[in-house]
């Protein structure tokens, strides 16, 4: 079976580093191995409220960002979900296949909606049921995924194979597999190393955004919270001190090395040496892919033009299927 990858960033502003390493990266290498399709879900962003302006500067944003980091259009599927309507059709099909007892599960809600869920929208209770439209729209064989999203991509396995069984068409839906990277790379809060790098942080300090100059990384790096004592020469030392296993994490994911190697190159020095490095490394990786993504925002038509190219050619994939899936279905 032909490899098909299928996976979406939201569009939801100020990419940082975490987006970078989590994601981005490894879309630049999968491209290399399998048809990719990369899509910019801004369908999931409004299950919260999204200002028109600002959502529509974000989309641009990221489809930027996919450029800028190393992504070919010119072999790659790149697009915005809400362009291509099948995703809201089968969204709506699938959400007839799923279970609420399977939606209840689902972590993620829990996390998002909060102590008051019942001022969540319904949008985002059902966000899984979309999820499990885009990879399944195309057949997608192979998902990348995170710890947060790994739920997610078993209840498309779910959904997928309770369709086929449902409707007797063995094999329609591929179940998709994840594509988990050997080294997740789980990116934490330069002010506080037990949480995740985040935008919604109060603090821009706490992050490296694809957009920060030189400087700026430098400035943040010599004020990412460390410890008092040296860079261990174990892991197992290493995993206990989350603001030192992150940054020694950051620096090895960006110079593309194990762990372990970094922490030999780093064991028993200061921390001062290991900021003096990192600042060096990301600078020398975050900023040509800013100054890109700076120059791509300013050529909006060019940028248009790449979604809209994207959108055709995901537009004869999708609606292939969808014809298929009516047939399937019953409907004349």
């Amino acid at each position: 079976m032909k490899k098909i990858v299928f996976s979406g960033v939201q569009p939801t502003g100020n990419l940082h580093l975490g987006n970078y390493l989590g994601a981005l990266k490894n879309f630049v290498s999968l491209q290399h191995e399998a048809e990719c399709i990369y899509c910019v879900v801004d369908l999931h962003a409004i299950t919260t409220f999204q200002d028109p302006k600002t959502l529509r500067s974000n989309i641009f944003e990221t489809t930027a960002a996919f450029i800028a980091s190393g992504i070919d259009d010119s072999k790659n599927i790149i697009f915005n979900q809400s362009s291509v309507s099948g995703h809201a059709e089968l969204s709506w099909i699938l959400s007839c296949v799923s279970r609420m007892g399977w939606l209840n599960r689902m972590t993620q809600f829990k996390d998002k909606a909060g102590k008051d869920k019942e001022k969540a929208s319904v949008g985002l209770y059902i966000y899984p049921n979309l999820m499990a439209a885009d990879i399944l729209l195309y057949k997608a064989t192979h998902v990348p995924v995170g710890a947060d999203q790994k739920q997610h991509l078993e209840l498309s396995r779910d959904i997928a194979q309770k369709f086929n069984n449902d409707f007797k068409v063995r094999n329609f839906f591929p179940i998709p597999e994840p594509l988990i990277p050997k080294n997740i790379s789980r990116v934490m809060s330069l002010r506080d190393g037990t949480k995740k790098m985040s935008k919604s942080e109060e603090s821009d300090y706490s992050r490296i955004n694809l957009s920060d100059n030189p400087d700026l990384i430098s400035k943040k790096i010599k004020k990412a919270k460390t410890d008092s004592g040296n860079i261990p020469d174990n892991i197992k030392e290493l995993e206990k001190r989350s603001e030192a296993f992150n940054l020694l994490n950051i620096y090895s994911e960006i110079v593309g090395q194990k762990l372990e190697k970094a922490l030999n190159e780093m064991s028993g020095k200061d921390f001062s040496f290991l900021k003096d490095k990192l600042s060096e490394v990301l600078v020398e990786k975050i900023c040509p892919i800013g100054k890109k993504m700076d120059k791509l925002m300013q050529d909006k038509s060019h940028l248009e033009n790449i979604i809209k190219k994207g959108t055709e050619k995901a537009n004869i994939k999708a609606e292939e299927n969808i014809k298929k899936i009516r047939e399937i279905i019953g409907f004349v």
